[in-house]
């Protein structure tokens, strides 16, 4: 870790023990982005793993931080409700998305039960070997003896083509599915209005919607499209929450892939003993995928609303109240994570993380993101004994995704 990213975390740790506990807010994306938000949620597991912030930018909200406590609050949605929101900001009333996992059952259980099979065993099998043939061209077209943007050149090219596949887009048009997931996860104000980001979103459905017509007057087959088009509780949703859905599903197989990605390769970077264990013994990817999701934790938290008054913990949380989750806490409990803050590929239950969350709602797209992260790194190591951070990271600022906007690496040539 360089000098100045030291110099933040120790102030930010005197901000955090110094600061009353009732006027604590971790929900600063500024924390995120310069990576120091750590120890915020070191104090609240340890003094108030129950947490009420009374003023934020996003109003009143609870803050669950205890792994076990995160667990019952996702697997009790009778109380607390996935509805509207599962973000700690609200909506926009004038540009409401509904999405199946901002839903409860029912009608979630039979939407995301329509796209299940594309992550099934079967489909899996079939698209492992697309998976390994695009990331050796990807890996085989990189400089080596010169920096270059592994955000770019790898991580997102390589969820893109693979996201490109599950829609069956146009391939050559990729690089639009990577802009409309940018344009919902990333603070685009600098660039364009809100409403220009409206008109850009509304630009994906109709788009899709083109797409989804042709599929819809064909027989069903096995891509997004065709099975949102045929599926019983999706052929008939209406626009918005049609665009809702198309969102979901390009951020779910986009964003935090690519996030883990390049979070893999950074902690590797700043742990090189794991580094070399991994070159001595590349069958450790197994187990070093898990424990690389769980350190990056690429959705930092989800968010419920309190469907009526119920005490928690000792804690009376109201009806109506923002009820936020924090898996980047959650997977840094000491008192179920052994060692959590170290990066440990050999971990002996590597799969003990809150990353994919947890009963209804868990990300339907796990395994696949676990096989995309399997299959890079193993073609990774085919090619390159190392590969050099070469800088800091510029990391997304966003209390809601983990993410990175660049990182410059380098490959030596070899000797």
């Amino acid at each position: 870790m360089a000098d100045g990213a030291i110099n933040l975390l120790s102030a930010a740790r005197e901000e955090a023990y110094s600061t009353p506990l009732d006027q604590l807010d971790v929900s600063l994306g500024e924390r995120f982005q310069h990576n120091v938000m750590w120890p915020f949620f070191e104090r609240l597991r340890q003094e108030a793993p129950v947490h009420y912030c009374r003023t934020s930018e996003y109003g009143p909200y609870w803050s669950i931080t205890r792994y076990h406590d995160i667990v019952e609050i996702e697997t009790n949605h009778g109380v607390f409700s996935s509805e509207g929101s599962i973000t700690i900001e609200e909506q926009r009333d004038d540009f409401v998305l509904p999405m199946f996992i901002a839903m409860d059952p029912p009608k979630h259980d039979a939407q995301r039960k329509v796209i299940a099979p594309i992550v099934g065993t079967e489909n899996l099998a079939h698209l492992e070997p697309i998976i390994r043939q695009r990331a050796g061209l990807i890996l085989d077209e990189l400089p080596i003896g010169e920096t270059f943007d592994w955000v770019d050149r790898v991580s997102i090219e390589l969820t893109t083509q693979m996201l490109a596949t599950l829609f069956d887009f146009p391939f050559e048009e990729r690089r639009k599915l990577t802009y409309w997931s940018d344009l919902t996860t990333v603070d685009m104000s600098d660039v364009m209005t809100e409403e220009e980001a409206k008109a850009e979103l509304m630009g994906c459905a109709f788009y899709f919607q083109n797409l989804w017509n042709e599929r819809a007057n064909k027989p069903p087959s096995t891509d997004l499209i065709s099975m949102l088009a045929h599926g019983e509780s999706t052929k008939d949703m209406p626009l918005m929450e049609f665009l809702g859905n198309i969102l979901l599903l390009i951020v779910g197989g986009n964003d935090t892939t690519r996030n883990s990605i390049t979070g893999g390769l950074l902690a590797l970077s700043q742990n090189p003993d794991q580094f070399a264990r991994l070159r001595a013994n590349p069958g450790l990817i197994s187990s070093m995928v898990p424990e690389i999701i769980r350190w990056q934790t690429p959705v930092a938290h989800m968010r419920r609303t309190a469907k009526r008054d119920f005490d928690f913990h000792g804690q009376t949380i109201r009806q109506g109240d923002k009820v936020v989750m924090w898996y980047v806490s959650g997977n840094r409990d000491d008192t179920v994570i052994e060692r959590p803050d170290a990066f440990i590929i050999d971990r002996e239950r590597p799969r003990q993380h809150l990353s994919f969350g947890f009963g209804i709602h868990r990300c339907v797209g796990m395994r696949l993101a676990e096989m995309q992260l399997r299959i890079v790194w193993e073609e990774i190591l085919k090619r390159f004994p190392v590969i050099e951070v070469a800088d800091e990271p510029v990391r997304l600022k966003s209390n809601f995704l983990r993410a990175y906007r660049s990182m410059p690496v380098r490959i030596p040539a070899r000797e």
